[in-house]
């Protein structure tokens, strides 16, 4: 349990972190095209606290959830009784749920139905490269085995 909570820290800091730099980015560039005041997040959104920045905090916060989650979640992947297309399943369910709760209060999706759609596009991509991340994983560990099976093997047969 323990390693999974300090990949959960881990990726909430780095979600939190590249989050704050992608908004920052996308804040400088629109306010340097003439949009003054823009800040990269929904009105809607930003009613909800008292102030902007505070409200820019708890988008990073949500980020940083979101990372959190993607990383946490990998526990699934642990359980031998399963198998991997279940594990697969299960944490795209899981990891889904969290992202679209978290872009709803974010972006405000049940006011920008047009967003939903891309935002579950961006979540399919997101986890396509997971998968096939962990897949290549999974292919290296099973051929590690199989040498260490085929090692043994021969050592058995020379003795």
């Amino acid at each position: 349990m323990k390693i999974y909570l300090k990949r959960a820290a881990v990726s909430f800091a780095i979600s939190s972190f590249v989050g704050l730099m992608v908004n920052l980015l996308i804040d400088v560039i629109v306010n340097a095209a003439g949009y003054e005041g823009f800040i990269s997040m929904s009105p809607e959104a930003r009613e909800h606290f008292a102030t902007p920045t505070i409200a820019a905090y708890v988008n990073v916060l949500m980020y940083g959830l979101i990372g959190a989650a993607f990383a946490g979640m990998t526990f699934i992947f642990d359980i031998d009784r399963l198998g991997f297309v279940i594990q697969s399943i299960l944490y795209f369910l899981l990891t889904g749920v969290v992202l679209v709760a978290i872009t709803f209060v974010l972006w405000q999706l049940h006011k920008h139905p047009k967003a939903l759609v891309p935002t579950l596009i961006g979540y399919a991509v997101s986890y396509f490269i997971m998968g096939v991340v962990q897949y290549r994983a999974l292919k290296k560990d099973i051929r590690e085995i199989n040498e260490e099976l085929a090692d043994d093997l021969t050592e058995q047969s020379t003795n």
